[in-house]
């Protein structure tokens, strides 16, 4: 479904033989990080496997939120929504950005803690979140369900954008201020000389450079572990749908404990099972089960474990490879998971008892996407001390779509080396080393 939704733009058909920096991947922490070093005036080439935009960033909910963020995240998220209200403006395109406002809202003791805790920090640092009892509920969602839920949190300047239509926009503006975008065009990885980055080796043609900016989502563990790197990324399955309603359920996004719903600028209305993803067991599961334990512990109810074929295909794919040759990435161009209907019954089922309007709702499509994810749940954005040259922009943990535009403004900046517009220690590749994980250790 979603490659024939997706805004599709004109591309390149070749890499040129050399660039100031070369970026892995097409999906919104890639493009960003090209249209802001684009801007920068740097000679920049991103490099697509795929098409632009094709995994998980035109296949998530399309929220653009700092609500509910870690507090280590949240300058990074804070910034980008920033970045986000003057992305159409300040280059001349249409991502389907508006500063709508998210409410979430809660049912149990357990929900109503968490976003109570929250509501605390929030007025700690000044942030616009008013806190809602029933009828204040009632009042800023008038299709909810009476008497159903105990508490809200609402965040006014909090937003949602179109992932289909997104990434590729910020791809046309980076192409007119002189980037090279080239899809179908895997990177098979990069060569060094003298212990630095010295080449990136394509499917197209090998392109000199310096530096490389990794920001292959759900693939960068395994295009890092062919150099060595042991970067602790696992991916989680998640589906989504789309439905029709007689009626309107307004323009905010809204997000309980079993469902989410965002209005989308085709009339229709994007939901899914919040805090429902699928965690398949494969061969990095065991080799990084220590590493994941903890987060394995405190969110089991969000993450459901399961065996299926997934564990066979991993087995199947090398983990070493040489350069010369067609290799896995050639070979999977695209992650297209199938949907689990039964989650998204689950997410109609969930919302219609919230938002009795969603009662008739038509199913018009489903959808799935694969998350890549850290232990921490926070993304890994700077060098790769192992390769000099070498940066990566990973990890986003189900948040890239809303934080991918500042995490695309750091990746750039620390590759410019001038001073990062948002502290960079908090996403230190270095800090998984700290505990416990040696650079060539599992991957």
């Amino acid at each position: 479904m979603i490659l024939d939704v997706i805004q599709r733009i004109e591309t390149d058909a070749q890499p040129p033989e050399a660039a100031d920096v070369v970026i892995i991947g097409g999906g919104i922490a890639g493009v960003t990080a090209t249209l802001f070093l684009a801007e920068a005036g740097l000679k920049v080439v991103l490099c697509e496997k795929g098409v632009v935009g094709g995994e998980q960033s035109s296949r998530n909910w399309g929220w653009v939120r700092q609500m509910g963020r870690d507090p280590v995240e949240l300058p990074l998220t804070m910034g980008s929504l920033d970045i986000w209200r003057g992305l159409d403006k300040r280059f001349g395109i249409d991502t389907g950005f508006r500063e709508t406002g998210i409410t979430y809202v809660c049912r149990t003791p357990r929900e109503v803690k968490e976003f109570a805790d929250w509501a605390d920090l929030a007025d700690r640092i000044g942030m616009a979140s008013e806190r809602l009892d029933p009828a204040g509920l009632a009042r800023k969602l008038p299709g909810i369900a009476k008497d159903y839920f105990k508490f809200g949190l609402h965040t006014s300047n909090d937003g949602r954008a179109e992932p289909w239509r997104a990434v590729p926009q910020m791809a046309m503006a980076a192409r007119k201020l002189g980037a090279v975008i080239v899809e179908n065009c895997a990177v098979r990885g990069v060569e060094t000389s003298a212990g630095h980055l010295s080449e990136v080796v394509t499917e197209k043609g090998v392109i000199r450079t310096e530096r490389a900016i990794l920001a292959g989502g759900a693939w960068s563990r395994m295009f890092l572990g062919n150099k060595g790197v042991n970067f602790p990324q696992l991916k989680l399955h998640g589906t989504v749908a789309r439905v029709e309603i007689d009626g309107d359920a307004g323009d905010m996004p809204v997000g309980g404990g079993d469902f989410s719903f965002r209005k989308r600028l085709d009339g229709g209305y994007t939901v899914a099972r919040r805090n429902w993803n699928v965690a398949s067991i494969t061969p990095d599961s065991f080799r990084l089960l220590n590493t994941y334990l903890p987060t394995l512990m405190s969110s089991w109810r969000e993450i459901q474990i399961r065996l299926n074929g997934e564990f066979m295909k991993e087995v199947s794919m090398p983990r070493k490879w040489g350069l010369d040759t067609p290799g896995v990435f050639e070979a999977n161009r695209t992650l297209d998971p199938q949907p689990m209907d039964n989650y998204n019954r689950h997410a109609l089922k969930n919302l219609a008892r919230a938002f009795p309007v969603f009662k008739t709702a038509k199913l018009t499509h489903t959808w799935a996407g694969m998350i890549d994810a850290t232990p921490d749940a926070i993304p890994a954005i700077g060098p790769v001390s192992e390769v000099p040259g070498l940066f990566l922009s990973s990890g986003y943990s189900g948040h890239g779509f809303g934080s991918g535009p500042g995490g695309g403004q750091l990746v750039s900046d620390l590759v410019r080396g001038v001073t990062p517009t948002f502290d960079p220690a908090p996403f230190s590749l270095e800090r998984f080393k700290k505990k416990g994980l040696r650079p060539g250790g599992a991957a």
